[in-house]
């Protein structure tokens, strides 16, 4: 399985929250990994959906830099470059692009609220 890289995690517990959370958003991680995994790979990525939910773990946390409830870490400005130029490769205005944000950043919330409860 694909780790999540983020600290505080059980993996089992990770693993069926995911499982349980893409019976209700299995439609949102097919959009985002759309826009996040390259066409051009050569092999396709086995664990494609924990690719996914560590991007919108990602994005969830770089939301809170963003809002200035956490401090910036060296790291910060290179992460926020990064997501947004991932999800806006071929976007033509920032409604689409605030969209997959917001997708991003919906799908962790209902991750961690997920895990909470398990």
């Amino acid at each position: 399985m694909f780790v999540i890289r983020k600290e505080g995690y059980d993996e089992e517990k990770t693993k069926q929250a995911l499982d349980m959370l893409l019976i209700d958003r299995k439609n949102e991680f097919r959009e985002l990994s759309s826009m996040i995994i390259p066409k051009t790979s050569v092999e396709p990525i086995k664990n494609w959906e924990q690719f996914v939910l560590n991007f919108c773990l990602d994005v969830n946390e770089a939301f809170k830099t963003w809002s200035g409830s956490m401090d910036l870490n060296p790291n910060s400005p290179q992460k926020a470059l990064t997501i947004l130029r991932q999800l806006s490769r071929g976007k033509t205005s920032m409604i689409q692009l605030s969209h997959l944000l917001n997708i991003s950043y919906n799908v962790a919330e209902d991750f961690k609220a997920i895990y909470r409860r398990i």
